[in-house]
């Protein structure tokens, strides 16, 4: 793994970035630690995805499948007497073993056939659940232990659970994108046959990236599991978020580091501000502000600050160029 000092700057920002959201904590009341630790759940759903379809360029629609698959996983680990720190590592656990069994023959489709398929594995498993009573509690879903505590340690604890996840999330992110790994998931997002003719096992780092990704939306489902206390098949796999998530990526920057986090903020921040605003309408207003912003920033939020950014170093490069050939007065 080789870090340039760009790399070296962004890991700093990333860093100072969750040490000001950590110091937050000590001072935001319930509905403020509510809000964060929402916004930061999102976040580590949007830097998951961005492994499978920002990095290697497929189109996942598993989030809410392995969201779901973990809140089970801690749940029914909690109501059989683990700890809640089991119960979450567990839950991960889970979630990367699932994802092997779910991506191994998924990943051998491409394109759209691979979206219909992902999106297929979110109304099966809710099926599941609401069948599988013994296990699951079927549609009336299951209770979990309430934390002991006052509401104010429970909220920062939960808040501080999720900054946490998201932290690991981020750091995942840069040490994918600085190692051969993600270079040969950027290759399978350009071209796979090229890709496995230099040497990468393609079919190996697709379900490496499968799973890593999977492992991390399964923790957020257990932790936003036992932060509920409850869990039902319609709440645990919802296929609105699975939309919403990628949404949220391609609004900040695919295939980069701080383009995820970007995206789940900017996207959090319009849908409260049409909500508030336009509540009779807020769906169809909310839906064509999307279309228009991807339509127009196709690059995403951060994808263009770059390029804008990029045009002003070259012009002024130009301009120092065209300064020291002018000749002197």
């Amino acid at each position: 793994m080789i870090f340039d000092r760009g790399d070296m700057l962004k890991l700093v920002v990333g860093l100072l970035l969750f040490a000001g959201a950590t110091a937050f904590a000590f001072t935001l009341d319930n509905y403020e630690l509510q809000v964060g630790t929402s916004l930061a759940m999102l976040c580590v759903l949007c830097l998951a995805w961005n492994l499978v379809g920002g990095y290697m360029g497929y189109p996942s629609f598993a989030t809410s499948t392995f969201f779901g698959i973990g809140a089970y996983a801690n749940a029914i680990a909690q109501v059989n007497g683990f700890s809640t720190g089991v119960a979450w590592l567990a839950a991960s656990c889970v979630g990367a073993v699932m994802a092997i069994l779910i991506g191994v023959p998924l990943l051998r489709l491409k394109g759209h056939y691979f979206a219909i398929g992902t999106i297929a594995t979110v109304e099966v498993f809710r099926e599941v659940a609401n069948n599988w009573e013994w296990l699951t509690g079927g549609a009336v879903g299951l209770n979990l232990p309430i934390p002991m505590g006052s509401p104010e340690f429970v909220g920062r604890l939960f808040y501080l659970a999720m900054l946490g996840l998201a932290l690991l999330a981020f750091l995942i992110t840069i040490a994918v994108d600085r190692t051969r790994f993600g270079f040969g998931l950027r290759c399978i997002r350009q071209n796979e046959q090229a890709a496995s003719m230099v040497g990468i096992d393609v079919f190996k780092y697709k379900v490496a990236a499968f799973v890593l990704s999977g492992a991390l939306c399964a923790a957020t489902g257990g932790i936003y599991a036992s932060m509920v206390a409850f869990i039902e098949p319609k709440d645990a796999f919802n296929l609105i978020n699975t939309i919403e998530i990628p949404v949220m990526v391609m609004l900040g920057g695919m295939g980069t580091i701080f383009g995820p986090l970007i995206g789940g903020v900017f996207y959090v921040v319009l849908k409260e501000f049409v909500w508030a605003n336009f509540i009779n309408w807020h769906s169809g207003i909310l839906g064509l502000l999307i279309v228009a912003v991807i339509y127009f920033l196709p690059t995403g939020v951060l994808g263009i600050a770059w390029s804008r950014l990029a045009q002003r170093l070259r012009g002024g490069k130009r301009q120092l160029k065209a300064d020291a050939a002018r000749p002197a007065p």
